[in-house]
């Protein structure tokens, strides 16, 4: 008696991959495995290398200023648009422009 005969079960081989219907189906908004989406890289972030910033889960590893590189902490970041930056880099690309700001000594007008 061959498995399963007597159960009515039938074994057909391999079955072709069927896609999810998911009508979500970026990597970042989906939870993998039940670890959040790292919002860097995409991939799923456990507890282990989880570092918790701007309100989502990192890769200690992606946890750096998107222009410079630096590693962050969660308590010297600023964060603007889904991307997280040290300090530094978020006053220069993103601070205050215009008057009284980084005109130094040319922005000077001398009268006579």
């Amino acid at each position: 008696m061959d498995k399963g005969e007597g159960l009515g079960i039938k074994h057909e081989g391999p079955q072709p991959h069927q896609p999810t219907n998911n009508p979500n189906a970026s990597k970042m908004a989906q939870k993998v495995g039940g670890a959040d989406g790292c919002p860097r890289c995409g991939q799923a972030v456990y507890a282990a290398e989880k570092v918790v910033g701007a309100g989502k889960s990192w890769h200690k590893s992606c946890f750096r200023c998107a222009k410079c590189g630096k590693s962050l902490e969660s308590t010297t970041l600023a964060d603007k648009d889904g991307e997280i930056y040290c300090k530094g880099c978020y006053a220069k690309n993103f601070g205050p422009k215009g008057f009284g700001f980084g005109q130094g000594a040319g922005a000077l007008v001398h009268s006579q």
